[in-house]
């Protein structure tokens, strides 16, 4: 295990990914009219790429197209102060391929809005780092 100036664990890509895979709600962080945004959204993996299904028209949709963003899951336990989080750095682009459409309308997402969310944004996993608390490291707090 590798450990940061904190004493968090670092997690390796592999197990980001994995631990990602684990949960149904991650935020992306994007620019909304020159200003930072964060939004909750339902998501799923395909293969290493974040999948998000949004409105026609929705201020993420158009606020994504061909931009850099980050995106970040966590999971935490506050009675037992142990947790992780990942955050990965891409390019976001709407998904207009009528193939890559089929192909991304039989994955496992389900959006916790009602409405119709049959517009897709892939984000690109370019950079993936993740950090953990676990209770071995509670056991050496003073």
């Amino acid at each position: 295990m590798r450990f940061d100036g904190n004493g968090l664990e670092i997690l390796e890509r592999g197990e980001c990914l994995a631990l990602m895979g684990s949960v149904p709600v991650g935020r992306v962080v994007f620019t909304d009219r020159a200003l930072p945004a964060i939004q909750p959204v339902n998501f799923v993996l395909d293969g290493e790429d974040v999948i998000i299904a949004t409105a026609p028209g929705s201020k993420l949709a158009a606020a994504t197209r061909g931009t850099i963003v980050a995106f970040e899951v966590d999971a935490f336990d506050v009675g037992d102060e142990v947790g992780w989080s990942v955050t990965v750095l891409g390019e976001a682009r709407a998904v207009q391929d009528k193939w890559e459409i089929d192909g991304l309308s039989r994955l496992p997402l389900h959006s916790w809005i009602p409405g119709l969310h049959d517009r897709f944004v892939r984000i690109q996993s370019e950079v993936v780092t993740g950090r953990r608390i676990h209770p071995t490291m509670l056991e050496a707090r003073p």
